[in-house]
Protein backbone atom coordinates (compact mmCIF):
# COMPACT_ATOMS: atom_id res chain seq x y z
CA UNK A 1 0.00 0.00 0.00
CA UNK A 2 1.15 3.14 -1.27
CA UNK A 3 2.43 5.72 1.94
CA UNK A 4 -0.09 8.67 2.46
CA UNK A 5 1.56 12.04 1.53
CA UNK A 6 0.60 13.50 5.01
CA UNK A 7 -2.38 13.85 7.62
CA UNK A 8 -4.52 16.23 7.24
CA UNK A 9 -7.63 16.75 9.51
CA UNK A 10 -10.81 19.11 8.33
CA UNK A 11 -13.26 20.37 10.41
CA UNK A 12 -16.26 22.24 8.45
CA UNK A 13 -19.91 22.41 9.63
CA UNK A 14 -20.49 22.38 5.77
CA UNK A 15 -21.18 18.81 5.24
CA UNK A 16 -20.97 19.85 1.24
CA UNK A 17 -17.36 21.44 2.04
CA UNK A 18 -15.85 18.63 4.29
CA UNK A 19 -16.44 15.87 1.32
CA UNK A 20 -15.67 18.19 -1.69
CA UNK A 21 -12.02 18.75 0.66
CA UNK A 22 -11.56 15.29 1.48
CA UNK A 23 -12.83 14.04 -1.98
CA UNK A 24 -9.97 16.45 -3.38
CA UNK A 25 -7.30 15.64 -0.63
CA UNK A 26 -7.57 11.70 -0.60
CA UNK A 27 -7.10 11.88 -4.30
CA UNK A 28 -3.98 13.47 -4.11
CA UNK A 29 -2.44 10.84 -1.80
CA UNK A 30 -3.12 12.17 1.73
CA UNK A 31 -5.18 10.67 4.40
CA UNK A 32 -8.01 12.96 5.82
CA UNK A 33 -10.20 12.51 8.84
CA UNK A 34 -12.77 15.24 9.12
CA UNK A 35 -15.50 16.41 11.94
CA UNK A 36 -18.82 18.76 11.62
CA UNK A 37 -17.35 20.24 14.94
CA UNK A 38 -14.13 21.86 16.28
CA UNK A 39 -15.10 20.52 19.79
CA UNK A 40 -15.09 16.68 18.27
CA UNK A 41 -11.93 17.50 16.59
CA UNK A 42 -10.33 18.89 19.61
CA UNK A 43 -11.77 15.72 22.12
CA UNK A 44 -10.09 13.49 18.93
CA UNK A 45 -6.43 15.42 19.36
CA UNK A 46 -6.54 15.69 22.97
CA UNK A 47 -4.61 13.44 25.37
CA UNK A 48 -6.58 10.20 24.74
CA UNK A 49 -8.16 10.49 21.63
CA UNK A 50 -7.88 8.97 18.39
CA UNK A 51 -5.30 11.90 16.85
CA UNK A 52 -3.42 12.14 20.49
CA UNK A 53 0.02 12.66 19.79
CA UNK A 54 0.86 9.45 20.96
CA UNK A 55 -1.34 7.15 18.98
CA UNK A 56 -0.62 5.51 15.70
CA UNK A 57 -2.67 7.74 13.98
CA UNK A 58 -1.92 11.10 15.72
CA UNK A 59 0.95 12.68 13.77
CA UNK A 60 -0.97 14.73 12.40
CA UNK A 61 0.12 17.08 9.19
CA UNK A 62 -2.03 20.27 8.97
CA UNK A 63 -5.49 21.21 10.00
CA UNK A 64 -8.41 23.23 8.42
CA UNK A 65 -10.98 24.96 9.79
CA UNK A 66 -14.05 26.97 8.47
CA UNK A 67 -13.89 29.72 11.09
CA UNK A 68 -17.69 30.42 11.07
CA UNK A 69 -18.95 27.34 13.04
CA UNK A 70 -21.87 26.67 15.46
CA UNK A 71 -20.87 26.40 19.51
CA UNK A 72 -17.04 26.97 18.38
CA UNK A 73 -15.99 29.02 16.07
CA UNK A 74 -12.10 28.88 13.83
CA UNK A 75 -10.40 31.36 15.76
CA UNK A 76 -10.97 29.66 19.32
CA UNK A 77 -10.41 26.39 18.25
CA UNK A 78 -7.19 28.22 16.85
CA UNK A 79 -6.49 29.36 20.41
CA UNK A 80 -7.32 25.84 21.56
CA UNK A 81 -5.23 23.83 19.21
CA UNK A 82 -1.95 26.03 19.85
CA UNK A 83 -2.67 25.06 23.60
CA UNK A 84 -3.27 21.62 22.91
CA UNK A 85 -1.03 20.81 19.83
CA UNK A 86 1.25 23.95 19.09
CA UNK A 87 3.35 22.21 16.40
CA UNK A 88 0.24 21.36 13.85
CA UNK A 89 -0.19 24.33 11.21
CA UNK A 90 -3.91 25.70 10.44
CA UNK A 91 -4.93 27.08 7.20
CA UNK A 92 -8.67 29.02 8.42
CA UNK A 93 -11.20 29.49 5.52
CA UNK A 94 -14.11 31.97 5.77
CA UNK A 95 -16.45 32.92 3.42
CA UNK A 96 -16.32 36.41 5.70
CA UNK A 97 -13.08 37.30 4.74
CA UNK A 98 -11.85 40.16 6.40
CA UNK A 99 -8.16 41.89 6.63
CA UNK A 100 -9.08 42.52 10.71
CA UNK A 101 -10.26 38.47 10.42
CA UNK A 102 -7.49 37.50 8.62
CA UNK A 103 -4.89 39.40 11.21
CA UNK A 104 -6.50 38.20 14.18
CA UNK A 105 -6.25 34.29 12.73
CA UNK A 106 -2.63 35.12 12.19
CA UNK A 107 -2.20 36.68 15.30
CA UNK A 108 -3.85 33.37 17.37
CA UNK A 109 -1.19 31.44 15.68
CA UNK A 110 -2.99 30.33 12.12
CA UNK A 111 -0.45 29.11 9.48
CA UNK A 112 -1.91 30.54 6.94
CA UNK A 113 -5.71 32.35 5.63
CA UNK A 114 -8.08 31.67 2.85
CA UNK A 115 -11.06 33.26 1.55
CA UNK A 116 -13.98 31.05 0.08
CA UNK A 117 -15.10 30.11 -2.21
CA UNK A 118 -12.07 27.79 -2.65
CA UNK A 119 -9.62 27.25 -5.48
CA UNK A 120 -8.86 23.54 -4.90
CA UNK A 121 -5.09 24.12 -6.40
CA UNK A 122 -4.23 27.15 -4.58
CA UNK A 123 -5.73 25.15 -1.29
CA UNK A 124 -3.21 21.93 -2.42
CA UNK A 125 -0.18 24.44 -2.73
CA UNK A 126 -1.03 26.00 1.20
CA UNK A 127 -1.30 22.72 1.95
CA UNK A 128 1.68 21.45 0.81
CA UNK A 129 4.06 24.51 2.35
CA UNK A 130 2.12 23.42 5.49
CA UNK A 131 3.48 20.32 5.59
CA UNK A 132 6.88 21.54 4.61
CA UNK A 133 6.79 23.73 7.85
CA UNK A 134 5.84 20.78 9.54
CA UNK A 135 8.40 18.89 8.54
CA UNK A 136 11.39 21.23 9.23
CA UNK A 137 9.97 21.34 12.84
CA UNK A 138 10.29 17.84 13.03
CA UNK A 139 13.69 18.25 11.73
CA UNK A 140 14.70 21.15 14.13
CA UNK A 141 13.27 19.31 17.19
CA UNK A 142 15.24 15.72 16.39
CA UNK A 143 17.99 18.33 15.86
CA UNK A 144 17.47 19.21 19.54
CA UNK A 145 16.66 15.86 21.05
CA UNK A 146 20.38 14.93 19.66
CA UNK A 147 21.94 17.49 20.74
CA UNK A 148 20.30 16.37 24.67
CA UNK A 149 21.75 12.49 24.15
CA UNK A 150 25.19 11.33 24.53
CA UNK A 151 26.87 13.22 22.06
CA UNK A 152 28.15 15.79 24.34
CA UNK A 153 30.83 15.86 27.11
CA UNK A 154 30.71 19.76 28.82
CA UNK A 155 30.57 21.76 25.39
CA UNK A 156 31.75 19.41 23.59
CA UNK A 157 29.75 18.07 20.80
CA UNK A 158 29.43 15.48 18.58
CA UNK A 159 28.10 12.11 17.37
CA UNK A 160 31.12 11.23 15.15
CA UNK A 161 32.59 7.77 15.81
CA UNK A 162 35.79 9.60 15.84
CA UNK A 163 34.45 11.98 18.50
CA UNK A 164 32.67 9.68 20.67
CA UNK A 165 36.57 7.78 20.76
CA UNK A 166 37.62 11.19 21.95
CA UNK A 167 34.88 11.09 24.37
CA UNK A 168 35.26 7.49 25.39
CA UNK A 169 39.55 8.43 26.22
CA UNK A 170 38.30 11.79 28.46
CA UNK A 171 36.29 9.62 30.21
CA UNK A 172 39.10 7.47 31.38
CA UNK A 173 41.75 9.67 31.44
CA UNK A 174 39.75 12.27 33.53
CA UNK A 175 40.18 10.04 36.44
CA UNK A 176 43.57 10.04 36.29
CA UNK A 177 46.39 12.01 37.17
CA UNK A 178 48.73 11.95 34.39
CA UNK A 179 49.43 14.73 32.36
CA UNK A 180 47.44 14.92 28.68
CA UNK A 181 48.60 16.21 25.23
CA UNK A 182 45.82 17.25 23.16
CA UNK A 183 46.54 18.01 19.39
CA UNK A 184 44.13 19.69 16.90
CA UNK A 185 44.06 22.61 14.46
CA UNK A 186 43.08 25.51 15.31
CA UNK A 187 39.36 25.91 16.74
CA UNK A 188 38.29 22.00 17.03
CA UNK A 189 37.70 22.62 20.54
CA UNK A 190 41.41 21.62 22.10
CA UNK A 191 40.55 23.97 25.14
CA UNK A 192 36.79 22.61 25.77
CA UNK A 193 38.67 18.78 25.81
CA UNK A 194 40.68 20.12 29.01
CA UNK A 195 37.89 21.78 30.88
CA UNK A 196 35.64 18.29 30.04
CA UNK A 197 38.96 16.08 31.76
CA UNK A 198 38.92 18.64 34.37
CA UNK A 199 34.90 18.80 35.30
CA UNK A 200 34.66 15.13 34.75
CA UNK A 201 37.56 14.19 37.35
CA UNK A 202 38.20 14.25 40.87
CA UNK A 203 39.51 17.89 40.78
CA UNK A 204 36.83 19.52 39.54
CA UNK A 205 35.61 21.55 43.10
CA UNK A 206 39.38 22.85 42.54
CA UNK A 207 40.99 26.08 40.00
CA UNK A 208 41.38 25.21 36.24
CA UNK A 209 43.88 28.06 34.92
CA UNK A 210 44.46 27.89 31.55
CA UNK A 211 47.03 30.18 29.69
CA UNK A 212 48.21 30.60 26.43
CA UNK A 213 51.57 30.64 25.63
CA UNK A 214 51.72 32.65 22.55
CA UNK A 215 49.96 35.46 23.93
CA UNK A 216 51.92 36.49 27.12
CA UNK A 217 55.63 37.91 25.77
CA UNK A 218 58.72 35.81 26.11
CA UNK A 219 60.11 37.57 28.84
CA UNK A 220 56.93 37.77 30.65
CA UNK A 221 55.71 34.51 30.63
CA UNK A 222 58.16 32.93 33.24
CA UNK A 223 56.98 34.98 35.66
CA UNK A 224 53.25 34.20 34.80
CA UNK A 225 53.93 30.32 35.39
CA UNK A 226 55.96 30.27 38.32
CA UNK A 227 55.85 33.96 40.06
CA UNK A 228 57.90 36.13 41.46
CA UNK A 229 59.83 37.51 44.11
CA UNK A 230 59.62 41.66 45.45
CA UNK A 231 62.31 43.08 44.02
CA UNK A 232 63.00 40.62 41.73
CA UNK A 233 62.98 43.07 38.34
CA UNK A 234 62.01 46.33 37.39
CA UNK A 235 58.12 46.69 37.98
CA UNK A 236 58.13 43.77 40.65
CA UNK A 237 56.97 45.89 43.75
CA UNK A 238 55.39 42.99 45.38
CA UNK A 239 55.34 39.31 45.43
CA UNK A 240 53.16 37.88 42.48
CA UNK A 241 51.93 34.18 42.57
CA UNK A 242 52.46 32.11 39.41
CA UNK A 243 49.82 30.16 37.92
CA UNK A 244 50.97 26.95 39.28
CA UNK A 245 50.17 28.09 42.80
CA UNK A 246 46.94 29.46 41.37
CA UNK A 247 45.86 26.00 40.07
CA UNK A 248 47.16 24.30 43.51
CA UNK A 249 45.20 21.01 43.68
CA UNK A 250 43.14 21.64 40.05
CA UNK A 251 44.47 21.79 36.42
CA UNK A 252 46.67 23.73 34.27
CA UNK A 253 46.13 24.19 30.78
CA UNK A 254 48.83 25.27 29.11
CA UNK A 255 47.56 26.20 25.46
CA UNK A 256 49.85 26.39 22.62
CA UNK A 257 52.90 24.98 24.82
CA UNK A 258 54.53 24.50 20.69
CA UNK A 259 55.27 28.28 21.05
CA UNK A 260 57.01 28.51 24.13
CA UNK A 261 60.48 28.93 23.77
CA UNK A 262 63.35 26.03 24.86
CA UNK A 263 64.74 27.57 27.61
CA UNK A 264 61.44 28.26 29.63
CA UNK A 265 60.91 24.66 28.39
CA UNK A 266 63.69 23.13 30.59
CA UNK A 267 62.29 25.26 33.89
CA UNK A 268 58.96 23.77 32.81
CA UNK A 269 60.15 20.12 32.85
CA UNK A 270 62.34 20.82 36.11
CA UNK A 271 58.90 21.73 37.87
CA UNK A 272 57.17 18.60 36.76
CA UNK A 273 59.67 16.24 37.71
CA UNK A 274 60.31 17.69 40.93
CA UNK A 275 56.58 18.98 42.12
CA UNK A 276 58.05 21.99 42.98
CA UNK A 277 58.48 25.29 41.53
CA UNK A 278 60.39 28.36 42.57
CA UNK A 279 59.60 31.52 41.96
CA UNK A 280 61.52 34.09 39.56
CA UNK A 281 64.09 35.96 41.66
CA UNK A 282 63.46 33.97 44.83
CA UNK A 283 65.27 30.94 46.26
CA UNK A 284 62.58 29.17 48.21
CA UNK A 285 60.92 26.36 46.40
CA UNK A 286 57.05 25.68 46.92
CA UNK A 287 55.35 21.98 46.69
CA UNK A 288 52.61 21.53 43.41
CA UNK A 289 49.77 19.70 43.36
CA UNK A 290 49.08 20.33 39.53
CA UNK A 291 47.58 18.27 36.90
CA UNK A 292 48.76 19.65 33.64
CA UNK A 293 47.20 19.42 30.17
CA UNK A 294 48.86 20.79 27.37
CA UNK A 295 47.84 21.42 23.75
CA UNK A 296 48.82 22.79 20.13
CA UNK A 297 47.94 22.82 16.66
CA UNK A 298 51.50 22.74 15.81
CA UNK A 299 53.55 18.82 15.41
CA UNK A 300 56.03 18.68 18.10
CA UNK A 301 57.54 15.42 16.27
CA UNK A 302 58.79 18.03 13.73
CA UNK A 303 59.84 20.12 16.18
CA UNK A 304 61.67 17.75 17.94
CA UNK A 305 64.19 16.98 15.00
CA UNK A 306 64.58 20.53 14.02
CA UNK A 307 65.21 21.11 17.97
CA UNK A 308 62.79 23.25 18.47
CA UNK A 309 61.25 21.53 21.39
CA UNK A 310 62.72 19.17 24.35
CA UNK A 311 62.30 15.51 23.78
CA UNK A 312 62.34 15.04 27.35
CA UNK A 313 59.39 17.89 27.84
CA UNK A 314 57.40 15.88 25.24
CA UNK A 315 57.52 12.92 26.48
CA UNK A 316 56.35 14.29 30.02
CA UNK A 317 52.88 16.08 28.30
CA UNK A 318 52.34 13.30 26.63
CA UNK A 319 51.36 10.53 28.81
CA UNK A 320 47.77 10.42 27.37
CA UNK A 321 47.81 11.98 23.85
CA UNK A 322 44.67 13.34 22.61
CA UNK A 323 43.72 14.12 18.67
CA UNK A 324 41.04 15.75 17.71
CA UNK A 325 39.92 15.49 14.57
CA UNK A 326 38.87 18.48 12.06
CA UNK A 327 35.57 19.41 11.58
CA UNK A 328 35.57 18.60 7.71
CA UNK A 329 36.97 14.95 8.55
CA UNK A 330 33.46 14.67 10.84
CA UNK A 331 30.44 16.52 8.55
CA UNK A 332 27.73 14.30 10.59
CA UNK A 333 28.42 16.56 13.59
CA UNK A 334 28.18 19.78 11.98
CA UNK A 335 24.29 20.17 12.14
CA UNK A 336 23.93 19.67 15.56
CA UNK A 337 27.09 22.20 16.94
CA UNK A 338 24.92 24.65 14.38
CA UNK A 339 21.64 23.86 16.41
CA UNK A 340 23.87 24.47 19.86
CA UNK A 341 24.91 27.86 18.65
CA UNK A 342 21.90 28.45 17.26
CA UNK A 343 20.15 28.24 20.66
CA UNK A 344 23.07 30.29 22.34
CA UNK A 345 23.09 33.08 19.81
CA UNK A 346 19.36 33.31 19.71
CA UNK A 347 19.13 33.88 23.78
CA UNK A 348 22.51 35.85 23.62
CA UNK A 349 20.41 38.51 21.25
CA UNK A 350 17.24 37.90 22.44
CA UNK A 351 16.10 36.88 18.82
CA UNK A 352 13.59 34.62 17.64
CA UNK A 353 15.67 32.07 15.19
CA UNK A 354 14.26 28.85 15.84
CA UNK A 355 16.13 26.59 13.20
CA UNK A 356 17.64 25.78 9.84
CA UNK A 357 15.92 24.86 6.40
CA UNK A 358 16.65 21.50 5.06
CA UNK A 359 19.20 23.97 2.18
CA UNK A 360 20.79 25.74 4.88
CA UNK A 361 22.04 22.32 7.05
CA UNK A 362 23.07 21.11 3.61
CA UNK A 363 25.06 23.90 2.55
CA UNK A 364 26.67 23.98 6.45
CA UNK A 365 27.55 20.14 5.92
CA UNK A 366 28.99 20.69 1.97
CA UNK A 367 32.09 24.07 3.25
CA UNK A 368 35.26 22.64 4.43
CA UNK A 369 35.14 25.15 7.51
CA UNK A 370 39.12 25.62 7.90
CA UNK A 371 39.00 27.63 10.85
CA UNK A 372 36.96 24.36 12.45
CA UNK A 373 34.17 24.67 15.19
CA UNK A 374 34.99 28.34 16.07
CA UNK A 375 34.82 29.28 12.45
CA UNK A 376 31.47 27.35 12.50
CA UNK A 377 30.12 29.23 15.46
CA UNK A 378 31.47 32.66 14.38
CA UNK A 379 28.99 32.09 10.69
CA UNK A 380 26.26 30.84 13.50
CA UNK A 381 26.19 33.69 15.75
CA UNK A 382 26.49 36.44 11.97
CA UNK A 383 23.79 34.20 9.97
CA UNK A 384 21.24 34.52 13.67
CA UNK A 385 21.81 38.40 13.84
CA UNK A 386 21.49 38.93 10.04
CA UNK A 387 18.74 36.29 9.63
CA UNK A 388 15.11 37.66 9.12
CA UNK A 389 12.79 35.10 9.50
CA UNK A 390 12.98 32.57 12.09
CA UNK A 391 14.63 30.10 10.02
CA UNK A 392 17.78 30.33 9.06
CA UNK A 393 18.31 29.69 4.99
CA UNK A 394 20.91 28.49 2.55
CA UNK A 395 21.14 32.11 1.42
CA UNK A 396 21.95 33.47 5.51
CA UNK A 397 24.90 31.52 5.24
CA UNK A 398 28.30 33.36 2.96
CA UNK A 399 29.99 31.02 1.22
CA UNK A 400 33.99 30.90 0.75
CA UNK A 401 33.66 33.41 -2.18
CA UNK A 402 31.55 35.92 -0.82
CA UNK A 403 33.66 39.15 1.00
CA UNK A 404 35.58 38.24 3.81
CA UNK A 405 36.44 40.24 6.64
CA UNK A 406 40.03 39.84 5.25
CA UNK A 407 38.53 40.51 1.85
CA UNK A 408 37.06 43.88 3.22
CA UNK A 409 39.62 45.46 5.64
CA UNK A 410 42.31 44.51 2.39
CA UNK A 411 40.17 46.46 -0.12
CA UNK A 412 39.10 49.02 2.32
CA UNK A 413 42.54 50.25 3.55
CA UNK A 414 44.84 49.46 -0.24
CA UNK A 415 44.67 53.32 -0.24
CA UNK A 416 45.38 54.35 3.56
CA UNK A 417 42.74 56.00 4.74
CA UNK A 418 42.31 57.63 7.64
CA UNK A 419 40.26 55.67 10.55
CA UNK A 420 37.37 57.99 9.80
CA UNK A 421 36.99 56.91 6.30
CA UNK A 422 37.46 53.45 7.16
CA UNK A 423 34.58 53.77 9.52
CA UNK A 424 32.48 55.15 6.85
CA UNK A 425 32.96 52.55 4.70
CA UNK A 426 32.63 49.58 7.59
CA UNK A 427 29.08 51.38 8.40
CA UNK A 428 28.28 51.40 4.93
CA UNK A 429 29.08 47.39 4.49
CA UNK A 430 27.32 46.48 7.71
CA UNK A 431 24.12 48.68 6.26
CA UNK A 432 24.14 46.81 3.05
CA UNK A 433 24.81 43.53 4.55
CA UNK A 434 21.67 43.98 6.71
CA UNK A 435 19.48 45.36 4.16
CA UNK A 436 19.61 48.51 6.07
CA UNK A 437 18.02 47.26 9.48
CA UNK A 438 19.31 50.06 11.77
CA UNK A 439 18.97 47.84 15.08
CA UNK A 440 20.76 44.99 13.31
CA UNK A 441 23.60 47.05 11.94
CA UNK A 442 23.92 49.11 15.50
CA UNK A 443 24.04 45.64 17.46
CA UNK A 444 26.72 44.56 14.85
CA UNK A 445 28.71 47.33 14.65
CA UNK A 446 28.48 47.42 18.93
CA UNK A 447 26.30 51.39 19.02
CA UNK A 448 23.48 52.41 19.83
CA UNK A 449 21.11 53.76 17.26
CA UNK A 450 21.15 57.83 18.13
CA UNK A 451 25.33 56.96 17.20
CA UNK A 452 24.50 55.13 14.29
CA UNK A 453 22.10 58.10 12.69
CA UNK A 454 24.47 60.51 13.69
CA UNK A 455 27.59 59.03 11.83
CA UNK A 456 25.13 58.37 8.86
CA UNK A 457 24.26 62.12 8.99
CA UNK A 458 28.12 63.07 9.27
CA UNK A 459 29.01 60.55 6.55
CA UNK A 460 26.35 61.57 4.01
CA UNK A 461 25.03 58.24 4.04
CA UNK A 462 21.44 59.93 5.02
CA UNK A 463 19.58 62.92 3.41
CA UNK A 464 19.98 65.84 6.49
CA UNK A 465 16.10 66.13 5.74
CA UNK A 466 15.21 62.74 5.49
CA UNK A 467 12.47 60.73 8.38
CA UNK A 468 15.27 59.35 9.87
CA UNK A 469 17.16 62.01 10.58
CA UNK A 470 14.58 64.05 11.72
CA UNK A 471 13.78 60.92 14.19
CA UNK A 472 17.48 60.53 15.11
CA UNK A 473 17.37 65.08 15.91
CA UNK A 474 14.06 64.13 18.17
CA UNK A 475 16.21 61.61 20.05
CA UNK A 476 19.42 63.58 20.73
CA UNK A 477 17.05 66.29 21.55
CA UNK A 478 15.18 63.79 24.16
CA UNK A 479 18.30 63.04 25.82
Amino acid sequence: MKEAKGRIVIVDDDAEMRSLLQDFFVGEGYHVNCFPLASAALDALGKNGALASDQGEGDIDVIISDIKMPQMDGLEFTTKVQALRPEIPMILMTAFGSIETAIEALQKGAFHYVVKPLKLAEMKVNVERAIEHRNLQRDNTALRQAVKRNWSLGNVIGKSASMKAVFDLVSRVSQATANVLITGESGTGKEMVARAIHESGPRSNKPFVAINCTAIPENLLESELFGHAKGSFTGAIQRKRGLFEEAEGGTLFLDEIGDMNVQLQSKLLRVIQERKVRAVGDNITKDVDVRIVAATHKDLKLAMKEGRFRDDLYYRLSVIPIVIPPLRQRPEDIPLLAEHFLKKYAATNNLKVTGFTKRAVAKLTSLKWEGNVRELENMIERAVVLCTGSLIDAADIPTPDTESAEGFFSGATGDFPTVTQLEERYIKLVLEKTGGRKDKAAQILGMNRRTLYRKEREYGLIPHDSPEDEAAHADEHAE
